[in-house]
């Protein structure tokens, strides 16, 4: 069974093909130029119309009504693959938040810069994750801080 990231992944690189092009971001250009942010705007609403026909698939099928396994074992079977299957959902409801929020960044001019240092994030971590607000290092800091305040 796939996890929610694999699940992520897969979604992410089916917006990918989906905006295709000839057009792939590069160090080589100016940073967060008017082609990348383009770029980056149409791969993330790409991202997100994917969520969001998996989701009305979802519900589609919750629409059909119960289950109605006669078998109990053939029933526990679905409700557990449900369970899973609304999870990764709302798991998605999630990051369709933090890719609305990476358009609004677009908009704003903020895309692409570190919100704790105002560095770059870097053409390869936004290829990556588009939706990273952190580069690598701000992100491994807060990951630690974020542990030791746990372990406490």
């Amino acid at each position: 069974m796939a996890t929610a990231l694999e699940n992520e992944i897969d979604v992410l690189a089916k917006a990918r093909r989906v905006i295709g092009g000839a057009y792939v971001p590069s160090d080589d250009e100016s940073y967060m130029s008017e082609p990348q942010q383009e770029y980056f705007r149409n791969l993330l609403m790409a991202w997100k119309k994917s969520i969001l026909d998996a989701s009305a698939g979802t519900l589609a099928q919750l629409q059909d009504g119960p289950l109605r396994e006669p078998d109990l074992n053939d029933r526990a079977s679905s409700e557990t693959d449900w369970g899973i299957e609304l999870r990764t959902r709302d798991r998605q409801r999630k990051l369709i938040a933090k890719i609305d929020a990476a358009l609004r960044r677009i908009e704003e001019g903020e895309y692409g810069y570190c919100e704790v240092t105002g560095e770059p994030i870097g053409i390869g971590r936004l290829q990556a994750r588009p939706i990273a607000t952190m580069t690598v290092e701000a992100q491994e800091a807060h990951e630690r801080r974020e542990k030791i305040s746990r372990d406490d």
